[in-house]
């Protein structure tokens, strides 16, 4: 349903290592290549398995041992009495082949073009508008790999801005709208036209939202944008 390139990102990586336990629902995959930052990481997938990737350090604080029987609840369980703590998870989205082809036949929006650094004064003024939780959230930034805005007259209402994602051909999806203008499409459209961009220079666009950003989720279905599956990530401030 999902293009390669942006299942091998996500999938790969899992049948790479050694695969320790699992109850058919839940694999464990232990690699000593995974950066400190991702040494525990856990993808659930839409058709309900999760797919678990630690460290060898982890794997030891967690004491997992080949072999065991193991369901998600046990290895939570497991997370939670080593003392590790998880950021909190991240919904996946991505388009499937058929949107994919529709999205590609269509133009952006009049009010959307692609920024560059000309636009500084009006992506500053955007900003200054912005909360710093929705600046964190969004993380949409003028240098990133690709930027598009969405206008109203002279003033920037809406911006969304990628970039590669882990050195894969995907591109990374944040975008953000001004809280008067929002509700009036031009989250959409921003997110289409930086879409069609990615695609156009080989990258797979990849959306992520907290779960409960639901007017984020609800930007995604909007968009056209169909859920891979949720991402969690140990925490920066983790003790273990």
């Amino acid at each position: 349903m999902f293009p390669s390139a942006f299942t091998d990102l996500w999938l790969s990586p899992h049948t790479k290592g050694e695969r320790l336990c699992g109850d058919g629902t839940v694999t464990v995959t232990v690699s000593p290549d995974l950066p400190e930052n991702e040494r525990l990481t856990v993808l659930t997938t839409t058709d309900g398995r999760t797919h678990v990737l630690i460290t060898p350090a982890v794997r030891a604080t967690m004491g997992l041992a080949a072999g065991q029987d193991l369901d998600e609840a046990e290895f939570r369980r497991k997370v939670a009495a080593s003392g590790i703590t998880l950021h909190g998870a991240d919904h996946l989205f991505s388009f499937t082949h058929a949107v994919r082809e529709t999205l590609l036949g269509e133009p952006d929006a009049g009010s959307v073009r692609r920024l560059t650094s000309d636009d500084a004064a009006a992506f500053a003024a955007f900003q200054s508008a912005a909360t710093e939780q929705d600046l964190e959230d969004s993380y949409v930034e003028l240098d990133h790999w690709a930027v598009f805005g969405a206008f109203e007259g002279d003033r920037l209402v809406c911006a969304g801005s990628a970039y590669p994602w882990n050195g894969a051909p995907v591109a990374d999806i944040g975008v953000l709208t001004r809280p008067a203008f929002r509700g009036q499409g031009h989250g959409r459209h921003v997110v289409r036209a930086l879409s069609r961009h990615a695609l156009a220079h080989g990258h797979e666009p990849q959306y992520r939202c907290q779960l409960g950003n639901h007017a984020s989720v609800a930007l995604a279905a909007s968009v056209g944008l169909t859920a891979f599956g949720t991402w969690d990530v140990v925490a920066s401030d983790s003790p273990v």
